[in-house]
Order: structure tokens, then C-alpha cells, then sequence
């Protein structure tokens, strides 16, 4: 691989295998714990990435989804779609409320 490095930065490998991986690059993969992904190229090099997690998928809303496009397949003539009185009702139902999507649900 005839590619520049970015950064080089040297590591120590302890007598049981282990190493460190150095801020800096823990920096440039964005992770600061974790798991991450140690990929070996055909050509010798290695690539460090973040590992991605898998998001769970919800059995119940999973069967739910498929309720719906099967229902939605058997009768299309159910569906409709929004009115703007639907919509401006909506919108005073949730006027004012701030909602973070990326906020972690709480456990009840």
C-alpha cells in the first residue's frame, strides 16, 4: 500500500500481547471507549476502525411492521392522507414540546 500516513505514532506490545492505542488515534477514530475492529489487508497493513453496533431490533415492532404492510397490501383503499386539519391538530398537540431523538430512552 503506497499510501502516506496521516499520523504515526509507535506503541509498545506488552510480553502478553496487549497494547495501548494512543490518544491521537483513538482521537482520529472518534471513540474514546469501546470496541474497535483490527482489519488485516492483503497487503500487510492493518486498519483500526470504530466498530459499529448493530442496532437490536424489537420483535414486537418488527411484528407490528409487518401487520401493517400486510393489512396496507390487503386493503389500500384504507389509506389516507393526512388532511390539514389533521395536521394542524397535530401540530397544537405538540407545541412546545422539545424532543432530543438523540437522547437515550429511559428504563421504566
Amino acid at each position: 500500500m503506497n499510501v502516506r500516513p496521516t499520523l504515526e505514532i509507535e506503541a509498545t506490545i506488552t510480553e502478553r500481547g496487549q497494547t495501548t492505542v494512543p490518544a491521537a488515534i483513538r482521537k482520529m477514530l472518534g471513540v474514546s471507549k469501546g470496541a474497535i475492529v483490527f482489519k488485516g489487508m492483503p497487503d500487510g497493513t492493518v486498519v483500526i476502525e470504530p466498530k459499529v453496533e448493530e442496532p437490536e431490533e424489537d420483535p414486537v415492532i418488527a411484528k407490528f411492521l409487518e401487520f401493517l404492510e400486510r393489512d396496507i397490501e390487503k386493503n389500500p383503499q384504507n389509506l389516507v392522507p393526512f388532511d390539514d386539519a389533521l395536521m394542524e391538530r397535530v401540530d397544537r398537540l405538540v407545541a412546545g414540546v422539545e424532543v432530543d431523538m438523540d437522547a437515550r430512552l429511559e428504563d421504566d
